[in-house]
């Protein structure tokens, strides 16, 4: 057999191999984080001398008998060049998340900030570009779509609701109440209108509500009971409402939205025969003021 068809068919057969090398290294390259996780034959190295092999095959058998020696040579360095790079590992680096603490995709478009992560302008956890409630106050719960709960579904959020556990079906006023609600434990000490430390605990809660309900006015009534003559007890319930008012005023409500008003002993709603019917109606109310 002559020297040229000896050595192309030697060539050709390490091409078919080197071919399947370079293929099966391209089809892992996407499965396999590492070079080192591949087989021993799909390594540069190994895919190189295969190279070099067919490439020094090829150059021999077609130069001509006075310059064999610089045809291999030549052929073998671009065929060993060539097989390695075949078989390199030409997976692409991962790449890195443009914002890593955010945890999902971020569509085309949404308004980002300098790290890459979606704008939540009220920083309440939902970013903008999926908020249904932009301009949700600062420290307010919201839902999944960037609202604040609604605990009752009564149509007033949490954070405004006066009465925040409103029976379902129940129609309520622009404080989320059926009607006036009794403000439990807003108390007075003995015989005055001075305010209890824990009914100012309890009215700081009243005045959050409606400095975050700002549309809404409101009527503060006071209530006593029947002990007293009648009109030292409307001016006692006057003073107690009118106490309320000053209150809530220093904790941010403007005193143009509230009105203070004083019933005596005229409107109880328990019996004032006994001391706990008696400790009923002395009481002071919230309701709307149209």
């Amino acid at each position: 057999m002559k020297k040229s068809t000896t050595g192309l068919l030697i060539g050709s057969a390490l091409v078919v191999g080197l071919s399947g090398c370079a293929s099966s290294a391209s089809q892992s390259s996407g499965q396999m984080s590492a070079s080192s996780d591949r087989s021993w034959y799909q390594h540069p190295a190994v895919c190189g001398l295969a190279g070099g092999l067919i490439g020094g095959s090829i150059g021999y058998a077609t130069s001509g008998n006075s310059d064999e020696e610089n045809g291999a040579a030549t052929g073998g360095a671009a065929g060993a060049a060539i097989g390695a790079l075949l078989c390199a590992d030409n997976t692409p680096e991962p790449v890195e998340p443009q914002c890593p603490s955010y945890g999902g995709e971020i569509p085309a478009g949404a308004a980002v900030d300098a790290e890459g992560c979606p704008l939540d302008s009220d920083n309440d956890g939902v970013p903008d570009y999926r908020d249904q409630c932009p301009g949700t106050p600062a420290g307010v719960s919201v839902d999944a779509n960037g609202c604040p709960l609604d605990s009752d579904n009564d149509g007033v959020p949490d954070y405004r609701d006066q009465c925040p556990n409103t029976p379902a079906g129940v129609e309520v006023n622009s404080l989320g109440c059926p009607d006036s609600v009794v403000l439990q434990d807003v108390n007075f000490e003995f015989d005055s209108a001075q305010l209890t430390a824990e009914a100012r605990n309890v009215l700081n809660d009243v005045a959050e509500r409606l400095v975050n309900n700002p549309d809404v006015r409101v009527r503060i009534e006071g209530h006593t009971d029947s002990v007293g003559s009648a009109q030292y007890n409307m001016n006692l319930s006057q003073a107690r409402a009118e106490s309320v008012t000053e209150y809530l005023a220093t904790r941010g409500v403007e005193s143009n939205r509230m009105m203070a008003e004083g019933f005596g002993e005229e409107q109880p709603i328990a019996t004032n025969e006994t001391d706990a019917g008696r400790a009923e109606n002395r009481r002071v109310e919230l309701d709307e003021w149209n």
